[in-house]
């Protein structure tokens, strides 16, 4: 893809991993490229790319005017995925609040399109045996917790502002994402990392997820920002895999034994609840708890044909990107190990 404009372009979140993979790939095909960055972002994943800093949260209105002025496209990238919080209130700060005023900004510029990072969470089960589509109505919402009501609140704003204020905004439905580069790391990121350095003992059964190539991921957004229907929503996924296989694949790039116990889904389920009870006594966030249990639970197949059709989009193979991630996450112990051991 050659750049449609001289006009800069600018990625919010790109300290993120998605977001860090959308800079790298607008810098790479001679795109002008600005960020918006927290003073405290951690920016490992862009430090080598030459792009335009400007510094600044989604809260501060005079950051945001001064980065998106004079831009023709916007990549948002920013989120709030700590779903296991006891208090949702951080989640609607940044996943709703913060995108309001964002949102407000952009419907007074002269914006060709602006891209939002939505997430498959958004996106309805279906009760058939057909993969669900950006059409299947959203039928999980008591199970979905706190922070995928926050994400959907976020992408129904984001496509109100295309109806009712002419924003030519577009929402990208992202799966787990995997690949290269996963600095921080991203919850999913880490269970593949323990799997590929032999620290995970087991699995659970019937547990799996829509998943996709970070790099494949970015490409969808560069994509949008080129043919996506403002007002439209499209799915970035490339598969459905199963817990077991996605251990299976990282534990193999690390060379170590693939988890062979298979724990049932009901004794999943007790060990999220029993965790939401500890929480709540000790005052302290669980990872594993009840919600984060449930949105392991209620997945299913997902059909990204619509972005195949109208972005041109072709996804490559997760498996592979699987790999990349296990090895990635291998090869980063070891340079830590030889830091800490000289």
């Amino acid at each position: 893809m050659d750049p449609l404009t001289t006009a800069p372009v600018l990625v919010m979140g790109a300290s993120g991993f998605l977001g860090s993979h959308v800079a790298r790939q607008l810098v790479a095909r001679g795109d002008r490229v600005r960020v918006l960055l927290r003073e405290t972002s951690p920016t490992r994943g862009i430090d080598d790319l030459d792009v335009e800093r400007h510094y600044g949260d989604i809260f501060d209105e005079a950051a945001v005017r001064a980065a998106m002025s004079g831009c023709e496209v916007v990549y948002y990238c920013v989120v709030d995925t700590r779903a296991w919080l006891r208090d949702p209130a951080p989640l609607f700060r940044t996943n709703v609040d913060g995108l309001r005023g964002v949102l407000r900004i952009a419907a007074e510029t002269r914006l060709r399109r602006f891209v939002f990072t939505s997430t498959i969470g958004t996106v309805g089960l279906g009760d058939g045996p057909a993969p669900a589509t950006e059409d299947t109505p959203f039928d999980w919402a008591e199970a979905g917790g706190a922070y995928i009501r926050s994400r959907r609140e976020a992408e129904e704003l984001v496509l109100r502002h295309s109806r009712e204020h002419g924003l030519p905004a577009v929402a990208m439905c992202v799966a787990n994402t995997y690949g290269t580069g996963d600095w921080q790391p991203t919850p999913h990121g880490s269970l593949v990392a323990l799997a590929a350095l032999g620290r995970m003992p087991v699995y659970f059964r019937g547990v799996a997820s829509e998943v996709v190539d970070v790099e494949d991921a970015a490409r969808a957004l560069l994509l949008a920002g080129e043919h996506g229907r403002p007002g439209e929503r499209y799915i970035v996924s490339e598969r459905f895999v199963s817990q077991r296989e996605i251990y299976r694949i990282a534990a193999g790039a690390g060379n170590v034994p693939a988890p062979r116990f298979g724990i049932a889904l009901l004794v999943l389920v007790a060990v999220g609840r029993m965790a939401s009870i500890i929480g709540r006594l000790l005052r302290r966030d669980i990872v594993l708890n009840a919600t984060a249990v449930n949105l392991l639970r209620h997945t299913g197949p997902l059909d990204h044909g619509k972005a195949v059709r109208e972005l041109g989009w072709r996804p490559g193979s997760a498996a592979q990107a699987i790999e990349r991630a296990a090895r990635f996450a291998v090869e980063r112990r070891r340079r830590r190990d030889r830091v800490s051991h000289p």
